[in-house]
């Protein structure tokens, strides 16, 4: 929960609802603090308000305020809120409206008569007789009109008895405009011959033939532009979830009575059967029924590789069929997919509130208040010390255009938004803000050893013995489902010989007539030969499992099988250790099998770096263990097994190839099933951590630099509106270098 936030009542057990709302016409991130605010004080709600996104996340109670009222609440603060639209179904013969069509139009306007006004009252030798009416003509509709949006909110939110951002913008505006009015029309300004030079810092005079329109149109440009940059720059940090979620198929072509249907995506029901044919998107998630091919999963995982599925294997809807037809029937359909799940995870990164925020917010609430003050305080006391009203008001005005919190604002929303966008694009899903301290702090990582560090899928390894034993024995075995019978299954190539008289002995293995001879394939049953005892002793030396096969009343040979390490997972390791992370392998096999997956993926057993034997409630203990040692640990794993050791540890990431439940109960979900995920995961939510901090350390040190420089008259109200522009393209340009992340390898 962010903080600030107060939580709904304790004696009231209702589930709390969860709603997004867009926002129109916030401005900074004062704004968005103020709508914070007042959403916070109605009883059982917890809201969030994002000004990168323009959007408010709340969590309320429905049994006590309902949407009407969350709507009527942000109306009152003077803004406009809604409920989200759902996308209409793509045209692609009309061109979808430009956002920024408006704004741009603003902009350009007012740069075309702006800039001969400031050309004009900084070159004296370009004054001619009564130029400066022309120039009252040309800024005029700069200072209403170009800047009407500032006017605006500045009204708005002096209705509401509050200020922002806009407030110092159109103060500064409104009075270098109205000052040259009075100069113009009561002062010596107006006469034919005036002439006036333009001077970085404010110097003495009477006041009376001083212009101050360059001001009033050039700041109105520079923060035109500097709002037309973020406005380019926040679409452009949404626009990997925009991809994200557009990645899905448009339709699907269902089997129904022998015939291939089209259907709208929408109307595709669990349970239904669509055929997917090469070069085609998987509709939805579901399990392959029919065919064999190669998915290209890069659009959702960053993984280049296509992958082979085959009958009986998961696929996941939006990935690309590269190779032959598939029949898939669907299990998952509409929000409850991995793509919508994906969507909803990194949205809600997005609107929430990174720990490292909460000053700025702090700040942000009092900062224009206490930018007015200093700014009557620079006003006033320029008047007692010099008497002079030309340089009080000039450096007053410095001090309000300078001043503006905008980068402040967008220090950490702009950042989150590119970070959570490209993990996204990597297959690494940040679930929250928050989780990035936690990715600064971490200094162990227990990892689940099957289907984290090993595939999960048992494979046939070696075969010792008579050259019929593969054979014979993947003929008996396809008659069952267990994993070391589907290896052997598996690995056998060519067709099998017909297998009669199957019969499944627990604890003894399997037998059946094949070739007109009683096959046995077990463990446990007494070796013919020293080749087989040898083959035996060492597999399970190694902590594989040695399964005997035996014909005419003989064990003739053995098959090797074992859970297999992921190519990746050594590799990844090692990473790990070079982000300061020390490895712990987890797993329920005996000390030899745990010792030697720990030895080919480089952990060392004898240094406390595998605990083996461990009972699936038993991994919560070895992270509390740890964590009661001093470490704060991170732990990887993908099933529900995994769940409570992934919500005990201190950082949890969970496989996507695993369960609901493990996901839900981690902190970042690692999309692609490959150790080197977390360690991308970690690298990504640092370096977004990081960019956020030094967004912020400019961002404070800009406004506490120059407010000063201000003050004290070393700042020409001109280059405090360039200065302040520029700020606020500096921070999101910094957070927009997050999109250029790579992974490892």
């Amino acid at each position: 929960m962010t903080a600030g936030h107060r939580a709904a009542p304790s004696d009231d057990a209702s589930p709390l609802a969860e709603v997004r709302l867009d926002i129109a016409g916030m401005t900074c991130a004062s704004c968005a603090n103020r709508i914070e605010r007042k959403l916070n004080k109605l009883d059982s709600v917890q809201a969030s308000v994002n000004y990168a996104t323009e959007a408010a996340t709340v969590r309320f109670d429905p049994a006590r305020v309902g949407t009407d009222r969350l709507l009527a609440v942000v109306s009152d603060a003077g803004y406009s809120a809604a409920l989200p639209v759902p996308p209409a179904p793509d045209d692609e013969t009309t061109p979808a409206p430009d956002p920024d069509a408006a704004l741009r139009r603003r902009l350009l306007v007012s740069a075309v008569l702006a800039a001969p006004v400031l050309i004009l009252s900084m070159v004296p030798a370009l004054q001619f007789d009564n130029w400066q009416w022309l120039a009252l003509t040309l800024a005029s509709p700069v200072a209403v009109w170009g800047a009407w949006p500032f006017h605006r909110a500045a009204v708005l939110s002096a209705r509401h008895g509050t200020s922002t951002m806009d407030t110092l913008v159109s103060i500064g505006i409104t009075a270098a405009y109205l000052w040259s009015l009075w100069a113009l029309f009561l002062g010596d300004a107006g006469m034919p011959g005036m002439r006036m030079s333009f001077a970085l810092f404010p110097a003495r005079g009477s006041g009376s033939d001083e212009l101050y329109l360059e001001v009033a149109s050039a700041v109105t440009v520079f923060l035109l532009a500097g709002r037309y940059a973020e406005a380019r720059a926040k679409r452009r940090s949404g626009a990997a979830l925009e991809a994200l979620l557009a990645l899905g198929a448009k339709d699907a072509t269902v089997l129904r009575d022998g015939r291939e249907v089209p259907v709208p995506i929408d109307q595709l029901q669990i349970g239904d059967r669509f055929v997917v044919r090469p070069g085609e998107k998987v509709a939805t998630d579901g399990v392959v029924v029919g065919g064999r091919s190669a998915l290209d999963l890069s659009m959702l995982t960053g993984e280049s590789v296509p992958v082979e599925v085959a009958v009986g294997d998961r696929v996941t809807g939006a990935t690309v069929n590269v190779g032959g037809r598939l029949v898939v029937e669907a299990d998952r359909v509409g929000s409850d997919t991995t793509l919508a799940q994906l969507g909803r995870l990194v949205t809600r990164a997005q609107s929430g509130k990174a720990p490292v925020q909460r000053l700025a917010d702090r700040v942000s609430a009092v900062f224009v208040p206490v930018v007015l003050a200093v700014a009557a305080v620079t006003l006033a006391g320029w008047l007692l010390a010099t008497g002079d009203p030309t340089a009080a008001f000039t450096a007053a005005v410095a001090v309000l255009v300078i001043a503006c919190p905008c980068a402040l604002g967008l220090a950490t929303p702009t950042a989150l938004l590119v970070g959570t966008g490209r993990g996204a694009q990597l297959g690494v899903l940040i679930k929250g803000p928050e989780v990035l301290e936690s990715t600064r702090t971490v200094d162990t990582v227990v990892l689940d050893k099957t289907g984290t560090v090993t595939t999960g899928r048992m494979s046939l390894l070696e075969v010792v013995g008579h050259p019929d034993t593969l054979r014979l024995a993947a003929a008996v075995e396809s008659g069952s489902e267990h994993p070391i019978a589907r290896a052997v299954v598996a690995a056998a190539s060519g067709p099998l010989p017909a297998a009669t008289d199957f019969a499944n002995r627990p604890g003894e293995g399997a037998r059946a007539q094949v070739d007109g001879r009683e096959v046995v394939v077990g463990r446990g049953l007494p070796p013919a030969s020293a080749e087989v005892a040898a083959a035996v002793a060492a597999a399970e030396a190694a902590g594989r499992t040695a399964v005997q096969v035996a014909w005419d009343g003989e064990v003739r040979g053995v098959l090797v099988v074992a859970d297999t390490v992921k190519p990746s997972s050594a590799a990844a390791i090692a990473q790990l250790r070079a982000l300061g992370l020390a490895p712990v392998l987890v797993t329920g096999d005996n000390a030899g099998a745990a010792a030697a997956v720990a030895r080919s993926v480089g952990l060392d057993p004898d240094r406390g770096e595998v605990v083996a034997g461990v009972l699936p409630a038993g991994k919560v203990d070895v992270v509390a263990r740890l964590q009661a040692q001093g470490r704060v640990v991170a732990m990887v794993g993908d099933g529900v097994n995994d769940a409570p050791a992934l919500a005990q540890a201190d950082l949890g990431l969970a496989m996507g190839s695993g369960t609901d439940v493990a996901i839900e109960a981690s902190d970042l979900t690692l999309v692609r099933n490959d150790l080197s995920a977390a360690v991308d995961a970690v690298r990504l939510a640092r370096r977004t951590l990081a960019v956020i901090k030094g967004n912020l350390f400019w961002a404070f040190a800009y406004n506490v630099a120059l407010v000063p420089l201000a003050a004290f008259g070393f700042l020409n109200p001109v280059l405090a509106g360039l200065a302040m522009a520029a700020s606020s393209v500096l921070v999101v340009t910094n957070s927009l270098r997050l999109r250029r992340f790579q992974p490892v390898g």
